[in-house]
This record gives C-alpha cells, structure tokens and sequence, in this order.
C-alpha cells in the first residue's frame, strides 16, 4: 500500500509483520523452569562466596581501625611519655584525662572519635598489656570473649 508520502510503506510492513507475531506463544513453561533452575544452581555457588567475604571484609575493616588506634597511642606516648592506663582507656585519645592531669596532651586529641568494631562494639584497651606494651583489641562479632572465626577475639598483636 503506497499512499503517495514517503515511509508509509514500511511502517504498514512492520505492522504486519507485529501482527503476524502476536500470534505466536511467549515462553514455555519448560523453558521457564529451566531459567529458574540455572538460577538456582547460580545462586547456590555465588551466595556461600559472596557471604564469606563480607566476614572477611569486616575482620579487614577492624585490623585497619586497630592500626590507626595503634598509631594515635604511639603520637599519644611522644607527646606523654608513657601510654594512657586501662582506666584512662583509649577515651585518653579524644578527650583530655584528668586523673593523673596530662601536660603535654595535644590540643584537639589524637583522634577525632573513638570508632567502634565492625559489630558495633567498642575497641578494648589494656595497659599494660598481655602482649606488649598495651593491648587494643575487639570481641570480635559475639562481642564476647573466646570464640573462633567471626567470633574469635583478635588484636594488635595479630597485625603482623
């Protein structure tokens, strides 16, 4: 069919040819379970590894806040002469002890915030401590001592 303007002949061709398609069937339900199964079989070998690493991530996230803690103790000591004590705690790094006064504590702290482990829990301090000169460590994700895997406790001493 050919009305005289240009391009009217080929839109009545797709248009035909959209109706000669309208009648066939879309996906059998054969081929519907057969997508879902692969699907299945996908997720089931990509969630165990995808699950894993988000562990993994988190133990990676607390040994980067352990080394930065780590660091702000050891700016700490200069300015200081010694590390803060178990009760002074890590708080020492973002807020001036009283008890004993410090002299020399830098204006504005060595810390801005005491950040918290990947669980929410806060950073434990010890010092002296158990495995040098001071302990900083997390209960890991039970907030718990002991414990294996997520749940094991670990500190600077594991950083090496």
């Amino acid at each position: 069919m050919d009305c005289g303007y240009p391009g009217v002949r080929a839109v009545t061709q797709n248009v035909s040819r959209c109706q000669h398609r309208r009648g066939q069937q879309g996906f059998t339900l054969i081929e519907i379970m057969v997508v879902v199964i692969i699907l299945g079989i996908l997720t089931a070998i990509v969630a165990p590894n995808v699950i894993g690493r988000v562990g993994d991530a988190q133990i990676a996230a607390a040994k980067q806040d352990l080394r930065g803690i780590e660091n702000a103790l050891k700016f700490y000591r200069l300015d200081n002469f010694s590390y803060p004590t178990t009760e002074q705690g890590l708080e020492a790094l973002v807020t001036r002890p009283n008890d004993p006064n410090i002299k020399n504590w830098k204006a504005g702290g060595y810390l801005e915030r005491l950040p918290k482990d990947p669980w929410g829990n806060p950073y434990q301090y010890l010092s002296p401590g158990n495995n040098g000169e001071f302990d900083i460590y997390t209960l890991g994700r039970d907030g718990r001592p002991g414990g294996e895997g997520e749940d094991a406790d670990f500190g600077n001493w594991d950083l090496n």
